[in-house]
């Protein structure tokens, strides 16, 4: 026995530590967990009864930037005093870092541990053998470094000649002779290929989903398996399609070090995370035209600048896309004074205006918002321009349209019938297998012929589908291309169309403007309007804007006009109310009192308002509120959707409200409909949104 292990460490029991780098390591190098987990047997042969095999490391590398919570729970062990010794095949397997090594050192010494390996027993408590074991560690941090410097630079070097392999994208696989080749399953091709045809026709990925789920189709999923990597069809998910688009391989492009690494010190250790993006410029490799590509890289950079427009919630100052809304330049305004893009507000539901407003740097000193303006006269300038460039390309476009509603409907045909195909494939298959098996063995035929059945389900489930699509397309009237040719020919009536989406308009100013450039001119009062073209050309449009505190030219009625018609409905009081409420002045421009409506309406011959004579029992908006319960707004709101039924003899004269109106079925319903949308506790409610003072 050696010297140095004495009873006192024989009785504390031993430690085997055991640890490998990576899952694989652990999946394939088995014969080093032989070799590990053998020192039990070194230690029993020492001397030492009692043995603690900590092997939680397993797959984690020992390079410090990896919690380790085997090592971790080494320390505490030998800081219990309870190790007499730790056992390790060599010193890479406790600690690649100075830091953690010379800290398990540091404790064995203090509690009078012993490190034992095959190559002999160190006691650290002497100079000579903790020397040895500092070069031990030493060495083995420094062989980590060297061999993953060697490993690194081979990589990067097989890398920039665009042969180093990796696991491809669904749609692509490597040939015999180290190359990249579209996948030979057609399926898969024509399933990437339709994924960028969707997205340049719709100008969304999540449009490209919405789609792909309405179809009910199916895309190819890489599966990595411990055979080897195989095809997965799964139904679309939103982050699945984003990756295909992101993908720079699919432009014909070999790139390599698109991601990197980080570090970060947390809790006094470092802590590395991958997967970080790096801009273009800064990948490691990239070689154009290095295989087959779906698209051309001139494609693929514009679907990275519309991915980008399409993520209104990150901050930039480049321009957004179109969202749907009513506000025609939306993602396109630019404030002419500070340079940041303008936001759009809308009104209410019922309200079609909509507004153009640049917060300047409110959100970060506070200085207040910087320019806005009405946008609704903005779009009709910017929209007569418009339709002044695509006039004489809408015919066109019009045929176009035609051709890609005719494409969508074959896209669709073609993956069912792709989809069709393989699963006759697969029941061919599941066929082959059941005859193959002894018919005896019933255990195994069982369930041969489950998986049998269900294919076959599977090609009558799609052979349906099939058909109902050829039958529905059959049934489709065919496009009319001289309606759309006359259509074409009139593109301001189609523009101004009730039914033409918002979102088609917006489209075709995204194709056409890069961006509209706003600023205000205080002495004309007039918005000026820059658009930048696609083509890079300019043009200047001004506006005027619309004069606040000004109420319209249509509202400002004639007293004689307005005594005419209200003269006989209400009391000369309420007259003088009305017509100072509608900014109707008097001949010197004074407000009406009841005296001077009483005698314009004797000079005009009205007869004087008669409670007694008989009329259909109204109230005002205001009884109307108190009755039902609910705010004047909510009154009005009713009033504007034709549930509650109320007469308005001239604008801005009020409201009158038949009570027997009250009663009817639609206005309760609209009632209880405005009552839900209250909280649930309105009381609560009424006390958070309460000022009170302290001591009250």
């Amino acid at each position: 026995m050696n010297p140095k292990i004495t009873e006192e460490h024989l009785r504390r029991g031993a430690a085997i530590y055991v640890r490998q780098s990576t899952p694989g390591q652990v999946a394939s190098h088995t014969e080093s967990q032989r070799r590990q987990y053998a020192l039990v047997e070194v230690a029993q042969s020492m001397g030492f009864a009692a043995t603690n095999v900590i092997d939680d490391d397993l797959g984690r590398s020992g390079s410090g930037l990896v919690e380790r919570p085997g090592f971790q729970k080494l320390v505490a062990t030998v800081c219990t005093g309870s190790v007499g010794a730790v056992f390790c095949l060599e010193a890479s397997r406790l600690a690649r870092n100075g830091r953690d090594w010379h800290h398990l050192i540091d404790l064995c010494a203090l509690v009078g541990a012993l490190v034992i390996d095959p190559e002999g027993v160190y006691d650290p408590r002497l100079s000579n053998d903790r020397l040895l074991l500092g070069l031990k560690g030493s060495m083995s941090e420094y062989e980590l470094t060297l061999l993953r410097q060697r490993g690194l630079a081979a990589r990067d070097a097989k890398a920039k000649r665009g042969e180093l392999r990796f696991a491809l994208p669904p749609g692509y696989c490597w040939n015999e002779l180290g190359g990249i080749d579209m996948d030979p399953d057609e399926r898969v091709v024509e399933a990437i290929r339709l994924i960028f045809r969707k997205f340049r026709e719709l100008g969304s990925a999540r449009q490209v989903v919405l789609w792909a789920t309405r179809a009910d189709l199916q895309f190819p999923l890489l599966r990595q398996r411990p055979g080897g990597q195989r095809i997965a069809w799964q139904p679309p998910a939103y982050h699945r399609i984003i990756l295909i688009l992101q993908q720079p391989m699919y432009a014909g492009a070999y790139v390599f070090g698109r991601t990197a690494t980080h570090t970060q010190v947390i809790d006094g250790r470092a802590r590395k995370s991958i997967g970080h993006r790096k801009p273009q410029e800064t990948w490691s490799v990239l070689i154009k035209d290095h295989h087959p590509g779906y698209i051309g890289w001139e494609e693929f950079d514009a679907n990275q600048r519309l991915l980008a427009e399409n993520a209104h919630m990150k901050q930039r100052t480049s321009r957004k896309s179109a969202r749907g809304g009513r506000a025609l330049l939306t993602g396109l305004m630019r404030c002419g004074r500070c340079g940041r893009m303008m936001r759009v507000a809308y009104g209410s539901s019922a309200s079609q205006v909509h507004r153009y407003q640049c917060r300047g740097d409110d959100d970060h000193n506070g200085t207040g918002l910087c320019i806005g303006i009405g946008g609704v006269r903005v779009d009709r300038a910017v929209a007569g321009q418009l339709l002044e460039v695509v006039g004489e390309h809408a015919i066109a476009a019009a045929i176009r349209a035609g051709e890609q509603t005719l494409q969508a409907d074959a896209d669709v045909r073609q993956a069912l019938a792709h989809e069709l195909e393989q699963a006759h494939y697969e029941a061919s298959l599941a066929a082959r297998r059941y005859e193959a098996v002894d018919p005896t063995k019933r255990l195994v035929a069982r369930e041969l012929e489950a998986r049998w059945n269900r294919a076959l389900e599977r090609v009558a489930e799609l052979q349906a589908r099939l058909v109902d699509m050829d039958r529905s397309l059959e049934d489709r009237p065919e496009i009319d291309r001289d309606a759309l040719l006359a259509l074409a020919q009139d593109l301001p009536s189609v523009w101004n169309l009730p039914g033409t989406a918002a979102g088609t308009k917006q489209r075709l100013t995204h194709l056409l403007i890069e961006e509209v450039v706003l600023d205000l001119d205080d002495a004309s009062n007039e918005a000026v309007v820059t658009i930048h073209w696609k083509g890079g050309r300019h043009t200047e449009v001004r506006v005027a804007r619309v004069r606040t505190g000004r109420y319209p030219d249509d509202r400002y009625p004639s007293p004689v006009e307005v005594i005419r018609k209200l003269g006989e409905q209400w009391s000369d009081r309420q007259l003088a109310v009305t017509m100072n409420r509608m900014r109707c002045k008097s001949a010197d421009g004074q407000s009406w009192t009841t005296v001077e409506v009483r005698a314009l309406r004797e000079r005009l011959g009205i007869a004087p308002f008669d409670p007694d004579t008989p009329r259909e029992e109204t109230i005002s908006v205001d009884e109307t509120a108190r009755r039902l319960a609910i705010c004047v707004g909510s009154v009005h709101r009713l009033i504007r959707s034709g549930a509650l039924p109320a007469t308005q003899l001239m604008p801005s004269a009020p409201w009158q409200v038949p009570v027997a109106a009250l009663e009817s079925e639609a206005v309760q319903a609209g009632v209880h409909a405005i009552k839900q949308r209250r909280p649930s506790n309105f009381i609560v409610l009424q006390d958070l949104t309460t000022l009170r003072l302290p001591g009250l």
